[in-house]
């Protein structure tokens, strides 16, 4: 029994009716508790899949509250969500099931390492799985600068405008480009980084014939310009130089190693190593600094540098590189920048001409 009291009178009430309606309001109370946990989950459920699979249909089917049948994920055949990859793509996207040089734990990209072993054999077996990366004389573009900001922030500027310059040229003839801006061996700095970054795009990319080493301040004065790699085919170095400036005057400048194209192959991987020796991560690069100045008597620095090194090899080592390496002096393969602005008035007033004649051409 339920009393209620007042300040006046005391009743005595039946309990049967407010007690059912007690019950019916908890119960519909359990019953909303329940259908909105259930909707919170669904939506959980939703939220779930949308973020693993954000393009697919999610279909839910409560017609049998005994047996739910399981949430069905439809993935779309749209072509246009889904395009198909090209051959490249493919090939990378899935590894060969024959074991390739990557696998072997002794891989290494650093330049402090022995060369690597039967180099131009495992090229050609990662190409045999890779076919359509085969491609004949494909170069890769490799350029760089320190990885810290310039000084100036115009410094950072044109080097971004260089860059652009490198990145158009390589659009236009369909070269691969990397720009790197970290020292790949942190006693290699300077100069001598560039050669830790193309011993390691040697290996990371097996695909590339040619490896063009462009220093970060050079750029591009004619678009147009085809390397003549038939001329090259019996080479596997090729760098700016005159022969006579070589091995008669011995001179520091008498090649420039600031550009330069190198062959991907076993003879390019011994010949950066031995390059290299003579760099500021070796413990006798105090010597070497002293071999090259008295090597080279119109040396300016006294530090060992890679320029001075190349020269070196060409003269004390001559028998073993230089058939390979091939002095570029036919056309300007890189120049100082008083050289060339004069001759760039030459090479507008050549393409004007061109375009006259194609214009006179069509009216005819």
């Amino acid at each position: 029994m339920y009393t209620t009291m007042s300040s006046s009178t005391t009743t005595t009430t039946s309990p049967s009716k407010p007690q059912f309606r007690n019950k019916l309001v908890s119960s519909l109370n359990d019953i909303f508790v329940f259908v909105g946990g259930a909707i919170l989950a669904l939506l959980l459920l939703w939220s779930f899949c949308s973020f693993v699979s954000p393009n697919s249909t999610i279909t839910f089917n409560i017609s049998s509250p005994t047996r739910p049948k399981p949430t069905k994920l439809v993935e779309p055949t749209n072509s246009e969500t889904t395009p198909p990859m090209n051959c490249a793509q493919n090939e990378l996207a899935h590894d060969p099931p024959d074991h390739t040089f990557y696998d072997d734990p002794t891989l290494t990209y650093t330049i402090d390492q022995k060369p690597i072993k039967n180099w131009d054999q495992k090229r050609q077996h990662w190409l045999a799985h890779h076919p359509s990366l085969a491609q004949p004389d494909r170069i890769l573009l490799i350029t760089g600068s320190q990885p810290g900001p310039c000084k100036s922030p115009v410094g950072d500027h044109l080097l971004l405008r260089f860059f652009k310059n490198k990145v158009d040229y390589c659009r236009i003839h369909g070269h691969d480009i990397f720009y790197n801006n970290a020292l790949l061996h942190p006693k290699m700095t300077t100069f001598w980084a560039k050669l830790p970054a193309v011993r390691s795009a040697m290996v990371a990319h097996p695909e590339a014939e040619w490896i063009w080493w462009v220093d970060s301040d050079a750029a591009f004065t004619d678009m147009d310009f085809k390397l003549p790699l038939s001329r090259y085919a019996n080479h596997n170095l090729i760098v700016h130089g005159w022969p006579n400036m070589v091995y008669e005057e011995r001179s520091w400048v008498s090649l420039n190693a600031g550009v330069f194209l190198i062959r991907n192959s076993q003879w390019a991987m011994e010949f950066i190593h031995a390059w290299a020796g003579m760099g500021p991560q070796t413990p006798n690069y105090s010597q070497w600094s002293k071999t090259q100045k008295a090597t080279l008597p119109d040396k300016l620095y006294p530090e060992a540098d890679d320029q001075s090194g190349l020269i070196y090899l060409l003269l004390e080592e001559n028998q073993k590189w230089a058939d390979k390496i091939y002095l570029e002096h036919e056309f300007y393969f890189e120049g100082y920048w008083k050289e060339i602005v004069g001759s760039l008035r030459n090479v507008s007033d050549k393409y004007l001409e061109m375009e006259r004649r194609s214009t006179a051409g069509g009216r005819g």
